[in-house]
């Protein structure tokens, strides 16, 4: 089939006719047109187009070992340093198409589904694991261009540092049954983003917060399963109108339960099962982290470059850029981007070939990004909101400017530099970016993209090789260490 198309992806969509509820109803007709996720599916749509567009097609696609057509290059598995940089640059087109806000482009669990099938062979000959069916999921999902969800987090019933489930019926999704077909799932799981509007949904665990193993297990089945539904939260789009809402019109990606009701999972869709050390040791000893995180880094950089835009462009519209304080804060953009800049490049200059034959960009750069973001992504939209004032209050809606008030509006609202309707188009992107619902999102999803942020820091401070340097200030002391 070769790299997919947006008509591609929204007709495979629509097809599936996934079990989608919201706002207490179940979704009916086609899932393209409802209000809700016409925005982001046609968005989606816009990023697979890009994957034939002659001017970045080269830079888009790669060549399929198997077929020999042009597929996407975010399933591609690196073996040099040029195809880390290679696998960056398609990943920054599909970021400045949103500017860095679409946190669940096609790229991240292409990545990740990638990063599992580079280190398949951990699986070879441990208890309930198939890397055969890994590897070649991975190789039918490359060569159909298939999009996915994915969820890994159980309800947070109770987050005591010990809990261990006593219910008659699942809460955590769980293993309940086996037999010729497959396993069998019940319980839910938490945080799908685009829930029901992928092609498949991949299921994995993270073996550190499984107590029992029937929670242990990874595999990957069509949306459309029998039993599978997904109870989506309220929107944050606050319109259909780019002008009114451009960022959440366009971009509302949506978050959802996945239940899962006496799922049937087939063998071959299963990569490990009722094994929770495999579940705690293979996101570690995989090659997951690294690529995830250098594609999250390398959207993450993109956001940051298109926050700075916007931050440059309200001082430009209300010229304030004599003012000192608001160099000052601007000026904290331009670090923390060129911080993470170069991290990322970091991790690639020093990027090694793993045991199993792939180039891993270095993982404590990006560890040390995914630890800093966190932190200057919220003091970012504060920054916004600090420059803007009062101005990011008094917004009228499109509508206004095509009404009898619009001579009022061009006379009491235009900038120093830009028209009434042009500064209200700025300061409404800035608005949504920071201050509507969807906005208070974003903030909110980049505190807690990879969980924690104290548990990140922990991660960060057991594996860092700390020793040289302990060894180099015991030494300039003269003092014994113990070996």
């Amino acid at each position: 089939m070769g790299a997919s198309n947006g008509k591609d992806y929204i007709n495979r969509l629509n097809q599936l006719h996934n079990e989608i509820w919201y706002d207490g109803e179940r979704i009916e007709g086609l899932i393209s047109e409802h209000p809700a996720f016409q925005g982001i599916i046609q968005s989606k749509a816009a990023l697979y187009d890009l994957q034939h567009d002659p001017k970045i097609k080269d830079e888009m696609t790669f060549i399929s070992p198997s077929s020999g057509e042009p597929i996407g290059l975010s399933y591609l598995q690196p073996k040099t340093k040029e195809d880390l940089v290679r696998r960056r640059k398609m990943m920054q087109h599909w970021a400045r198409y949103s500017g860095g806000i679409m946190g669940r482009s096609p790229d991240y669990l292409n990545t990740v589904l990638m990063s599992f099938a580079s280190s398949v062979n951990f699986l070879t000959n441990k208890e309930n694991c198939f890397p055969h069916n890994l590897q070649a999921f991975y190789e039918f999902a490359r060569e159909n261009d298939l999009s996915f969800t994915h969820t890994f987090i159980s309800p947070q019933v109770n987050r005591s540092q010990i809990y261990i489930e006593n219910s008659d019926e699942p809460i955590a999704a769980k293993v309940v049954a086996t037999n010729e077909e497959g396993m069998v799932i019940k319980g839910a799981r938490l945080l799908a983003t685009q829930g029901g509007l992928t092609d498949e949904v991949l299921v994995f665990s993270v073996g550190k917060f499984v107590l029992n193993e029937d929670e242990a297990f990874a595999f990957s089945i069509p949306s459309n399963t029998k039993g599978i539904k997904f109870i989506c939260r309220d929107t944050f789009m606050g319109s259909e109108s780019s002008f009114n809402h451009p960022l959440s019109s366009r971009f509302e990606e949506m978050d959802s339960i996945i239940v899962f009701d006496n799922v049937v999972v087939p063998w071959n869709r299963v990569f490990y099962y009722n094994n929770a050390e495999v579940a705690e040791e293979f996101p570690i000893h995989s090659s997951f982290h690294p690529f995830a995180k250098h594609q999250v880094v390398t959207r993450q950089i993109v956001k940051t470059e298109f926050v700075l835009g916007i931050a440059e462009l309200l001082v430009e519209t209300i010229n304030i850029g004599g003012y000192q304080h608001i160099q000052g804060k601007i000026s904290e953009i331009i670090i923390g981007l060129e911080t993470m800049k170069a991290l990322l490049e970091k991790s690639e200059n020093n990027a090694e070939v793993d045991e199993w034959g792939y180039m891993r960009p270095e993982i404590f750069s990006l560890q040390v990004a995914g630890n800093i973001f966190p932190k200057i992504y919220p003091r970012f939209t504060e920054i916004i909101q600090l420059i803007g004032a009062s101005g990011m209050i008094a917004l009228p809606t499109e509508n206004a400017f095509h009404s009898s008030i619009r001579n009022d509006l061009d006379h009491y609202l235009k900038g120093a530099t830009k028209t009434a309707e042009e500064r209200v188009k700025i300061f409404r992107l800035a608005w949504d970016l920071t201050m509507s619902a969807f906005g208070t999102r974003s903030t909110q999803y980049e505190r807690y993209f990879f969980g924690d942020p104290i548990r990140l820091a922990s991660d960060l401070y057991k594996r860092y090789p700390k020793n040289e340097y302990v060894q180099m200030v015991s030494e300039f002391l003269h003092l014994k260490r113990e070996e």
